[in-house]
């Protein structure tokens, strides 16, 4: 106990020996600043997230496809829809928020994003009724000439609201009459999906009130070959490729649809067991006039799988021009495929893996594969 005493002493008395050093002045306060993006190039790309382990918090990426960098993100919340005005300065998205994170008060709401900032300019509160769905341009979407935004709306009823982004307004509710989804043609039209195998086209007047509708033709077979609801962007509409690979062509540049013939992707050979399928599943070069499409083979109900091959047509002659196989790249099943269209195309190619792939959409040479970009792939090209 007492050589304890002693070395306790000792080591109080060397203490007390070493100079105190002066405190360091506080270091200086951050400054946090929001630095802008550069103008966009045709290679960057909006890929939706959405957290399967947090379903609240679904987010866009933006990614260059030409640096190879993650520029920046928007959140989203809950399942939300997205889409880009006419001159890609904005993000729209339209999602909802609880009071409680997961549950109590229900809020749904459209917010506008900057695209040079990346942040909410504004927002529109909507009725607590928008559509909720797998990953879609058609949740949302501006007309062409960005008066208006539309907003799908299920309760289960259908119906759409029509929004006025500049004043952040409400304008009004149509109703579709069991037709889902807004799919804008010109700066006052409107279409919708229905059950029956047609579409539901309503026209507006300036107010943003309806002025007319029409219903077309059965133009698909609900029953034996539906459509998938993720149009394929053309010059004067959609394309929509049914479950057995049969593509419609319908323009929408009248009040009425026109369609043209439809034409398969497979053979009669290759009918029922090669497949198109996926989240987002075909891409159309419109200069180019190639058509992207990833195929799998599968039977009935493997519509959600993803591809094994991208395959290459020629939108005009409806001629397959290539396959592409994607596991030789290293690359999960393809579930999502976007183009851009300027003239050094790049195809955008996204995986089961959450990964996205990079390539040159003449040859299909793989540049870059993206490492977990996003959970839901699903992509929008500036």
């Amino acid at each position: 106990m007492r050589a304890s005493a002693l070395m306790f002493t000792a080591l109080v008395y060397l203490v007390a020996g070493v100079p105190v050093r002066a405190a360091p002045p506080p270091l200086q306060a951050e400054q946090l600043s929001v630095q802008k993006l550069p103008p966009p190039n045709p290679h960057w790309i909006y890929v939706f997230d959405e957290a399967f382990f947090n379903e609240i918090d679904a987010r866009i990426h933006l990614f260059d496809g030409d640096t190879y960098q993650r520029l920046g993100q928007i959140d989203a919340g809950f399942s939300p829809g997205v889409n880009l005005s006419p001159d890609g300065a904005t993000t729209v998205v339209a999602t909802t928020y609880f009071s409680r994170g997961s549950r109590g008060t229900r809020t749904d709401v459209v917010e506008f994003t900057d695209n040079r900032t990346l942040r909410v300019t504004h927002e529109i509160v909507l009725p607590a009724k928008r559509a909720e769905t797998v990953p879609s341009l058609f949740n949302v979407a501006y007309s062409a000439d960005g008066h208006f935004v539309y907003a799908a709306y299920i309760t289960p009823a259908a119906s759409f609201g029509v929004l006025d982004p500049e004043h952040g307004t409400v304008l009004g509710e149509i109703d579709t009459a069991g037709c889902q989804l807004v799919i804008p043609s010109g700066p006052n039209r409107v279409s919708s999906l229905c059950e029956s195998g047609r579409l539901l086209t309503v026209t507006l007047d300036a107010q943003g009130h309806e002025a007319g509708r029409a219903m077309s033709a059965q133009f698909f077979d609900t029953d034996h070959d539906p459509v998938f609801a993720q149009g394929i962007k053309s010059a004067s509409g959609y394309l929509f490729v049914s479950f057995l690979g049969e593509v419609h062509e319908v323009d929408l540049s009248d009040v009425q649809p026109r369609f043209a013939a439809p034409w398969s992707l497979v053979s009669p050979a290759e009918r029922g067991v090669w497949r198109p399928g996926g989240v987002q599943l075909g891409a159309l070069q419109r200069a180019l006039g190639r058509l992207y499409v990833p195929m799998h083979k599968g039977g009935e109900g493997s519509h959600k799988e993803g591809g094994s091959e991208i395959w290459v047509f020629d939108a005009g002659s409806h001629r397959r021009l290539a396959r592409w196989p994607v596991a030789p790249l290293g690359l999960a099943p393809i579930v999502a495929v976007q183009v851009s269209q300027d003239e050094a195309p790049v195809l955008f190619a996204a995986t089961s893996a959450a990964d996205v792939a990079v390539l040159d959409a003449r040859s299909g040479r793989l540049r870059h594969v993206e490492k977990h970009l996003g959970q839901t792939p699903w992509m929008m090209l500036n």
